[in-house]
């Protein structure tokens, strides 16, 4: 098997040594308010806002790895036989390289490369709240005699509504337009923008050297009339570029920079600005701070604060490394990514607008930064909630920039509901989970809009966020099937399975059942004796019907079809179990003590494999349009018997419940993505990130992951890891102490900033259990139960807690 490349927990960083991995692998920088993701080989998609309405770069996934994507940089090197020209990313020249480092940091990419005597260490990062991605370039000869170096930054744009860019090429060519701004010093601004938005988004790039030359027109810059490649454009073997403004085409941005005679041992720092502003005039004071090397150095370091901070508020020390890295560092900074860019914008997800900001996604995205960004999640939550329709339910998924929202695939489906049946139950996790973490109560009275509008687009109704809640848990309780149980809706979770209207979830039952005891929770906390008692019987009246006729004798069924007919039993030849099932009966508290024992253990018999839980077995082999979606996939393949990764925290969570720490622990080992990095050719995705999927053991491919980054198997895997594992989690009265590990652990220790204060809590385990704790004190006191009481005077506390 090839090493790709080596984890340094020290520096934060993960780092690709070796180019040519499997498939592309990617950082991103920024936010969704400014920012994309910059692959291993320097290319970049950079949007502002929403990456199918205001899209900068032009990026195509799909084209194979060695093209350039995006942005890149060619290097000039003028030797007696002419010019050298070479990329330092390697790609798009596919020069042979003597060094390759790409250093995968917390919201930075940096390159480290030689090749032909000269040395590129290359910075690329969005400076935090700034409209620019920066790229700051040191090149330093390696050499022993003097040598001549251009370099030229290109750029690739794209149309602002980038699915247009696809799929008209009459109308987007004729819009965009390119224009220089030349200014003292030789400096210039290489501006461009679409016709209607050359007065309020318009793109440009710069630098802080002097320009000798610039391109604008993609067909100039490659030559013979685009014959020419870009592994080596003809108008590089020219001494200038042709300084063409273009009106029309395939707009890029080339800029020209003489850096003369370098000397042996000596560097040089070029700094590119990528930007986009109102106009050019309203970037310059952007320009004018960044091309200052001080400046670039300051918001690196501004960034490493702000990392800091995020990660330091909550830090573990367990008996494996592998989890200290991916809980300390690279889970909770995927967590903050898929927070912001939802399921949007990724290799995979492409971010052309079909698919927007999920509703069930970010709900659940949200969750998964609490304990470190708790204001920024509220302010998730609370822009969920404008998607929410007075009825309680919820559209699936919109743009952000627009606030447009859709019902997602059930659209395509004149037959089936309009709606997801868990996606308005997910808000009510986020918003109880919130207000554990912040005690925030005065949250619930604020008042939010439903979605519903009139016709001057305004909004019909609004209500509390407490309103809100109520209306979710309505919707669900008020749509119900033949047996009782919640509709299914066109989909829930698992939204590859999409039954006839009628059809029936017992996932949305256990789902809808945790949302209740988030509520009974908080109705007790607020001293509403009255709606915690209703909320009780809902959830007593809905544990009774999943134990009545959900049961199949050994594991809990998954769907009844419209018919009545179980999905997910013995009775079925094809999808006789599923995970979530199982893991959520034990979750929702529905399941009895020896019921659950038994569905997880039919779970870990017929669905564990060495590479992760599958979600269901055995696969559907054949298109059925009455299942739906999961039978689109070969047996193995995603929700289809694959290993569906976001399914496996809510199994150790559920075995953390029943007290299996063993368990539990081995099924977040064997999903961490840190213990692929020596077998990437088997599973191919980024080591530093879990994806969403790997294919099960019905797949040929068995163990090849795609999918990385955007999947809620950050969020989870995390709050498995935390929360359920080592156990500390917010309370409304504290933070509750209650891990379930291996029992051969001695202990472990956490460190955790909760309501201002921070607490250092050594957990022992003498006895060598799996749960339990038999005793707690706090700065050497002793408290009575498992949870640590709430101090406001934002000092640190020293907990220690003995297993037994």
């Amino acid at each position: 098997m090839t090493i790709y490349g080596r984890f340094d927990d020290t520096q934060r960083e993960y780092v690709i040594t070796n180019p040519h991995t499997p498939v592309k692998w990617i950082n991103y920088v920024g936010t969704l308010a400014f920012g994309g993701f910059v692959d291993h080989t320097g290319g970049a998609l950079v949007c502002k806002q929403d990456p199918a309405l205001n899209r900068i770069t032009r990026y195509l996934a799909q084209m194979p790895a060695s093209e350039f994507k995006g942005e890149t940089l060619y290097l000039r090197l003028k030797t007696p036989d002419g010019v050298r020209i070479f990329s330092p990313y390697v790609v798009p020249t596919l020069d042979p390289y003597d060094r390759f480092e790409c250093h995968v940091g917390l919201g930075y990419s940096r390159f480290v490369t030689e090749m032909h005597g000269i040395r590129a260490e290359i910075t690329v990062f969005v400076p935090t709240g700034e409209n620019v991605l920066v790229r700051d370039v040191r090149l330093t000869n390696l050499g022993t005699e003097s040598v001549e170096l251009d370099a030229i930054p290109v750029v690739e744009y794209s149309h602002f509504d980038a699915l247009k860019q696809l799929t008209n090429a009459d109308w987007v060519p004729q819009t965009m337009q390119s224009r220089a701004y030349y200014e003292s010093g030789g400096h210039l601004i290489l501006a461009q923008c679409a016709f209607m938005k050359c007065d309020t988004a318009v793109n440009y790039l710069t630098s802080n050297w002097p320009v000798s030359s610039f391109e604008s027109d993609r067909r100039r810059f490659l030559g013979a009339n685009e014959y020419g490649t870009w592994q080596r454009p003809l108008s590089l073997l020219e001494p200038e570029l042709d300084s063409y403004e273009a009106q029309r085409g395939d707009n890029i941005g080339a800029l020209m920079h003489h850096l003369g005679a370098i000397e042996p041992g000596a560097t040089v720092r070029l700094i590119t600005l990528l930007g986009q502003a109102e106009s050019v005039k309203a970037a310059q004071p952007t320009i004018e701070r960044f091309r200052d090397p001080a400046q670039v150095d300051a918001a690196l370091e501004a960034m490493a604060r702000f990392w800091n901070g995020y990660l330091s508020r909550q830090q573990v020390e367990t008996p494996d490394a592998s989890m200290n890295s991916m809980l300390n560092v690279h889970n909770p900074r995927q967590c903050h990514t898929t927070k912001n860019w939802s399921r949007y914008l990724s290799l995979y997800q492409l971010g052309y607008g079909a698919r927007g900001i999920g509703f069930r996604d970010s709900a659940q995205d949200a969750l998964g930064v609490l304990a470190n960004m708790p204001g920024e999640a509220k302010d998730l939550i609370a822009l969920l909630l404008h998607v929410q329709r007075r009825d309680g339910s919820a559209m699936h998924q919109f743009n952000p920039l627009s606030m447009i929202a859709t019902e997602g695939d059930s659209r395509e489906y004149e037959d089936r509901p309009h709606y997801y049946g868990d996606d308005h139950l997910w808000i009510v996790l986020a918003v109880c989970g919130y207000l554990k973490e912040t005690g925030d109560l005065t949250f619930l009275d604020e008042t939010i809009p439903y979605y519903e509008k009139d016709r001057n687009e305004q909004p019909l109704e609004a209500g509390t966020v407490f309103e809100h809640l109520q209306r979710a848990l309505a919707f669900t309780r008020d749509h119900t099937g033949a047996h009782g149980l919640p509709l299914l809706g066109f989909a829930d979770w698992n939204d590859t399975v999409n039954l006839p209207t009628g059809a029936e979830s017992f996932f949305i039952a256990s789902q809808y059942g945790v949302a209740l005891r988030e509520m009974i929770e908080l109705c007790e906390h607020l001293g509403r004796a009255d709606l915690a008692a209703q909320y009780t019987a809902d959830y007593e009246a809905m544990r009774d019907c999943v134990n009545t006729v959900g049961w199949d004798g050994a594991w809990y069924l998954r769907y009844f079809d419209a018919d009545g007919s179980p999905i997910g039993s013995r009775a079925n030849a094809q999808g006789q179990i599923f995970l979530n099932a199982q893991s959520w009966a034990v979750i929702s508290g529905f399941a009895t003590p020896e019921r659950a024992r038994a569905a997880l253990d039919s779970a870990h018999e017929r669905l564990n494999t060495r590479h992760g839980i599958k979600l269901s077995a055995p696969g559907y082999n054949g298109y059925d349009p009455n299942k739906g979606g999961v039978t689109t996939y070969p047996p193995g393949a995603k929700e289809n018997g694959g290993i569906f990764l976001h399914a496996n925290p809510w199994a150790m969570i559920a075995e953390t419940l029943t007290g299996n720490g063993d368990r539990a622990f081995r099924y977040y080992d064997q999903i961490n993505p840190a213990a692929k990095n020596e077998i990437i050719d088997l599973f191919e995705c980024e080591p530093y990130v879990y994806p969403q999927n790997i294919l099960g053991d019905e797949h040929p491919q068995f163990g090849l992951a795609r999918n990385s980054w955007l999947s809620g198997t950050a969020s989870w895997t995390y709050q498995a890891g935390t929360k359920y594992i080592l156990g500390i989690r917010p309370t409304y009265a504290g933070l509750l102490v209650d891990p379930c590990i291996p029992p051969a652990w001695d202990g472990f220790r956490v460190t955790r900033v909760f309501r201002g204060a921070t607490y250092t809590i050594e957990v022992r385990n003498p006895e060598h259990v799996a749960k339990g704790i038999v005793s707690l004190r706090v700065d050497g006191q002793p408290v009575p139960g498992a949870v640590i009481p709430i101090f406001t005077d934002g000092g640190t506390h020293h907990v220690e807690a003995v297993m037994g």
